[in-house]
């Protein structure tokens, strides 16, 4: 697979599920008019870009055709790179043009998604890009048929559980997604439309009171920590405080308590809202005035100001209690200035060495 126009640079690009499936369905609907699935198609990608894909698997009956194209998502960290997404067309009376998922294709259960509860979790731009190139392929051959198409992909419902799907109530596979037809190796837009996305479900499901994480493990904390919240509570949010609390706050929520290391947390007191190490680092002297404001030794103080990581800073205080408030404080305030106190806030800052 190659797409045209595309800069070339350090990471590699790859492609939607939702070009995939429309990839897979031209190839089947081509075979099923002409008797021969080509080994290749290329499809016009939202963007205005055109794709190549190479076609995986070819079969061809007498009532239909299906074909399937390797999902690849380049260097992007995607879990359903190395599926197989599948098509299956038959020829149907009149003239509508139907889209259903098989199996390994998720279907949706709460309200808040851009599909209906009830619906197969093929998002809009994938279902205009379907129908749009089927359409083509059909006047293109003079053919005023109705199709019935079905996109499937095996192992589907094992690859989704890795993936946001359960938590946004799709069950049962993944989601044929994609706004542009690319994927975006390291994509910071996907990650804060997955935010929004997971915000939207559970204000939907009258869900307002939310736990922001910023990693992994912070996330895996949070959870034990406040067990009592539900599952669709907790968002990791990676680097994306400021993003994030505004998303939240746009979205009806009531609280938000973040979560994270002390790093991450001591760039949130400072009143840093990207917390990405490209635009914004610990200012050691603000965490070495704390220690003064809280009377520590003077050695110590010394030691704070010089120390390299932020991790160095807590073994020399030994996560000392005074300050460790005095820097939630801090993050409480800056982010309560942020929303203009439209949210209620908390934090929970996570030892580096386990704990809180």
């Amino acid at each position: 697979m190659y797409i045209e126009d595309i800069p070339e640079g350090n990471l590699r690009y790859g492609y939607t599920t939702g070009a995939c499936a429309t990839a897979a369905t031209k190839a089947a609907l081509i075979g099923l008019i002409t008797g021969n699935i080509p080994d290749e198609v290329t499809i016009e990608l939202p963007v205005k870009k055109n794709a190549v894909f190479k076609i995986s698997h070819k079969r061809l009956e007498n009532d239909y055709a299906e074909a399937s194209v390797l999902k690849d998502g380049g260097d992007d960290p995607d879990v359903t790179t190395g599926l197989f997404i599948y098509s299956r067309v038959y020829m149907s009376p009149g003239k509508d043009i139907k889209i259903l998922g098989g199996k390994g294709i998720g279907v949706v259960t709460r309200e808040g998604l851009p599909v209906r509860p009830g619906n197969s979790a093929i998002n809009p731009v994938p279902m205009r890009m379907i129908r749009g190139t089927a359409m083509k392929v059909l006047n293109d051959h003079g053919i005023n048929n109705g199709l019935s198409i079905l996109i499937y992909a095996p192992g589907g419902n094992e690859v989704a559980r890795r993936t946001c799907n359960p938590k946004l109530g799709i069950i049962g596979g993944i989601s044929i997604l994609g706004t542009t037809g690319i994927v975006t190796p390291f994509s910071t837009s996907s990650w804060k439309a997955s935010i929004v996305l997971a915000l939207r479900v559970a204000i939907k499901n009258s869900i307002k009171d939310f736990v922001f994480t910023t990693g992994g493990r912070s996330d895996s904390e949070a959870k034990k920590i406040l067990n009592g919240y539900p599952e669709e509570s907790f968002i990791e949010i990676g680097d994306f405080a400021g993003f994030s609390v505004r998303r939240a706050m746009e979205a009806g929520a009531n609280s938000v308590t973040i979560v994270g290391m002390p790093g991450k947390m001591s760039k949130l007191a400072m009143g840093c809202m990207d917390l990405h190490a490209h635009s914004s680092s610990v200012d050691f002297n603000f965490l070495s005035d704390i220690a003064k404001k809280i009377k520590m030794d003077k050695k110590l103080i010394e030691k704070i100001g010089n120390s390299n990581t932020v991790s160095e800073v807590m073994q020399i205080i030994n996560y000392n209690n005074e300050f460790i408030n005095y820097l939630k404080n801090l993050i409480i305030q800056r982010l309560t200035e942020y929303t203009n106190n439209r949210l209620k806030i908390d934090a929970i800052i996570i030892r580096n060495d386990n704990g809180v």
